[in-house]
C-alpha cells in the first residue's frame, strides 16, 4: 500500500490522497482553504517529516530558520480537533490535541493555534499551550 492510499495521518477518515496530500504537493500546494485544514495538513506534515511544507506554512514573523526531523523512535498517535473559530476574514483559531510517543513515553500537546490569511494563503502564526 502506498502512502497515497493509506489513511491520512490527520485522522480525517479519508485517504492521504483525498485529504492532506493535495496541500502538501501538486496543483493545490499550500492552498488549504481554512485554518482547520491547514492545521490538519501541518499535523500530517509533522508525521511525514515534510519540513519544507511546515516552514512554508509558518508565518514569516514567527517562523524558525530550520526544523529538525522527527527523532528516531517517535511515533505520532493521533490528532483531535477540539474547536475551529473564525475570528474574521483573515484570522482563525484552532484548538487541538496531538499525541505522540517517544521511546515508550506518551505525551500530548494541547494548543490553541493562531492563523492568519495573507498573500492568498493561510499561515500558522503561533500557539498557546493548554496544561492539564
Amino acid at each position: 500500500m502506498t502512502v497515497s492510499t493509506q489513511p491520512c495521518p490527520c485522522q480525517s477518515h479519508k485517504t492521504y490522497a483525498q485529504c492532506c496530500q493535495r496541500w502538501h504537493q501538486g496543483e493545490h500546494y499550500l492552498q488549504a482553504p481554512d485554518a482547520e485544514q491547514l492545521m490538519r495538513s501541518r499535523y500530517s506534515a509533522f508525521v511525514l517529516d515534510l519540513l519544507d511544507y511546515l516552514l512554508a506554512t509558518w508565518h514569516p514573523s514567527t517562523r524558525p530558520t530550520e526544523l529538525s526531523p522527527n527523532p528516531e523512535g517517535l511515533k505520532w498517535l493521533g490528532l483531535q480537533i477540539k474547536r475551529h473559530d473564525i475570528l474574521s476574514a483573515t484570522q482563525q483559531q484552532v484548538e487541538f490535541v496531538a499525541r505522540h510517543r517517544l521511546h515508550g513515553r506518551a505525551s500530548r500537546l494541547h494548543e490553541i493555534s493562531q492563523f492568519v490569511w495573507e498573500n492568498n494563503q493561510w499561515f500558522y502564526v503561533d500557539g498557546t499551550f493548554i496544561e492539564k
